[in-house]
């Protein structure tokens, strides 16, 4: 576990600089404080003040999703929440779950005998054990890209999938392209299925045709792309969207495999604008997802419910972020 003296090595700054920063004094200044409590919860500090603070424990609750590293998509969603529930004190345990986990475990249960006061779900798909559970849970509890109908102890936090991929959409039609495939992530996904209806929504938005052929399922994964690419590519595509930027970094490689130029012959949109989607060959085109924001409003939405406060749904704002693999569609060039 980390010390003060890490931290301040860390920061460059004195022992008695992490000190007053943890412990809220008046005489360094917001910045300086909010720096210091952020590095600390990165860092893995913990006060021991917040140890002695009896019944102020949040769990984050992960499956189906990499969050330990700093290039992974849940690594700022986790840090994001951690740091603003340090800030008030609270303990938060990270815990990984699967499906045989949520068998063995009872959710309101495992809460209790815990500790728990509330929890924050990431990953967790539509037919999980504990998603049936949480239609009668009395917890305080916030899902990402989940929502569950009629339950005031449950909020939704995540993104617009649907003005995300209607942004990408857009930007491919101005460029000039209509035949437009997606590969999709997983089925029994909430967030895949908003964006399935997003693409066909956005589609008819813009007049153009809608080709079952150039619409897949796949997986959150870069290897569904050799799967399903060679169809695009035989059906006529000249532009893909990709239900996250994995997909994407796989839909380029695919298509240079088959000798076709990102962006000349095709041009590839991904999503979320997770660290790698700029160094790829060529940068990604991309729709962001401000990964950390979402892990901050999760715990101000848990601890709203916490206090009773019954909060629904809540939504970021998806951002279209440009770079070099996509480009105007330019006509295959007929030979005399």
């Amino acid at each position: 576990m980390a010390t003060i003296k890490d931290i301040a090595n860390r920061l460059g700054v004195s022992v008695s600089t992490v000190s007053k920063g943890l412990n809220g004094a008046s005489d360094i200044s917001d910045e300086l404080r909010q720096m210091v409590l952020d590095t600390a919860v990165e860092m893995g500090y913990a006060t021991k003040r917040s140890k002695k603070v009896e019944n102020r424990k949040l769990a984050i609750f992960i499956e189906n999703m990499d969050y330990e590293a700093a290039t992974q998509f849940g690594y700022e969603i986790v840090l994001g929440f951690k740091q603003n529930a340090f800030r008030h004190n609270w303990d938060v345990t990270v815990i990984p779950v699967t499906p045989a986990f949520q068998l063995a475990e009872k959710y309101d249960t495992y809460m209790l005998k815990n500790g728990f006061c509330g929890a924050f779900l990431v990953g967790f798909a539509l037919h999980d054990e504990w998603m049936k559970q949480l239609e009668q849970t009395t917890m305080p509890t916030v899902l990402f890209d989940n929502y569950i109908k009629k339950n005031p102890n449950v909020a939704y936090i995540g993104t617009d999938n649907y003005e995300g991929i209607d942004a990408a959409v857009d930007h491919l039609y101005t460029l000039g392209h209509k035949k437009i495939a997606f590969l999709n992530g997983s089925l029994h996904s909430m967030v895949s299925e908003q964006r399935q209806e997003a693409y066909y929504n956005s589609m008819k938005a813009h007049g153009l045709e809608i080709n079952e052929d150039l619409t897949v399922y796949g997986y959150y994964v870069a290897d569904s792309a050799k799967y399903h690419v060679p169809t695009f590519l035989g059906a006529g595509a000249t532009a893909i969207i990709c239900g996250n930027d994995l997909i994407a970094s796989g839909v380029i490689t695919e298509c240079k495999l088959r000798g076709f130029r990102v962006p000349e012959d095709i041009s590839v949109v991904g999503f979320d604008d997770i660290p790698i989607s700029s160094m790829l060959e060529p940068p990604l085109t991309t729709i962001r997802q401000e990964r950390s924001e979402l892990g901050k409003c999760a715990y101000v939405i848990l601890n709203s419910l916490v206090h009773h406060i019954p909060i629904c749904r809540t939504q970021l704002r998806a951002t279209l972020i440009e770079r070099e693999s996509t480009a105007r569609y330019q006509a295959p060039v007929k030979k005399k």
